[in-house]
C-alpha cells in the first residue's frame, strides 16, 4: 500500500480512537487522557499499550494489510488497556475490567487475540510438538530452548514442547 494511503489510515486511527475517547468519557462521566500513538511494532502482535507512558504502538504491516479489522477492534482493544490502567492501576491485562471496557463501552467483543494472517511478519519458525498438537515456535523461543535450556508448556495439555526433527 501507497504512503497517501497510510497516511489515510493513521488519520482514521485518530478518529477512531476520539470515538473511543469520547465513549468512555460518557460511560464513565470522567476525563481520560488521548494517548500517543506510533507504527513500529513488529513481529506477530498487531497493537501494545503502554500503561505508564499513555502510549499505543501499531503494527504498520497488519494495519496496511487488514485496514478495517484492526481499526475495529485493534484500536479499541489497545485503547481498553490504557483506560483500565487509569481507572484500576495494574490489573490482569484481559481480566475482567478490560473485558468490560471492551464489552460495555465500546460494544466490540473481549477478544484477547487477532485472527490476522501473519505469514508477512512471522520471521522464521522450528516445529515442535506437545501431546496434543504441533506448536511453530519463533527463532528467539527455539534460541531460548537451545542456549539457556529454556522450557516451553502447550496450554492446553499443559505437557513439555519438543523439537520435532
Amino acid at each position: 500500500m501507497t504512503e497517501p494511503n497510510f497516511r489515510q489510515l493513521k488519520m482514521q486511527i485518530q478518529r477512531r480512537l476520539s470515538v473511543c475517547l469520547a465513549m468512555a468519557e460518557s460511560y464513565f462521566n470522567r476525563p481520560f487522557l488521548m494517548p500517543e500513538v506510533s507504527y513500529d511494532i513488529r513481529g506477530v502482535k498487531a497493537g501494545v499499550a503502554y500503561l505508564q507512558q499513555n502510549t499505543i504502538k501499531f503494527n504498520r504491516t497488519l494495519l496496511l494489510e487488514n485496514p478495517e479489522e484492526f481499526i475495529r477492534q485493534v484500536v479499541p482493544h489497545e485503547f481498553a488497556h490504557l483506560l483500565v490502567y487509569q481507572l484500576f492501576g495494574r490489573v490482569k491485562p484481559h481480566g475482567k475490567e478490560w473485558q468490560g471496557v471492551m464489552e460495555k463501552v465500546f460494544h466490540l467483543p473481549a477478544d484477547t487475540c487477532h485472527q490476522f494472517d501473519v505469514q508477512s511478519v512471522q520471521g522464521q519458525t522450528f516445529a515442535y510438538r506437545c501431546a496434543c498438537q504441533e506448536h511453530q515456535l519463533s527463532i528467539r523461543r527455539h534460541n531460548r530452548i537451545v542456549r539457556e535450556s529454556a522450557v516451553y508448556f502447550c496450554r492446553k495439555c499443559k505437557k513439555p514442547l519438543e523439537k520435532i526433527g
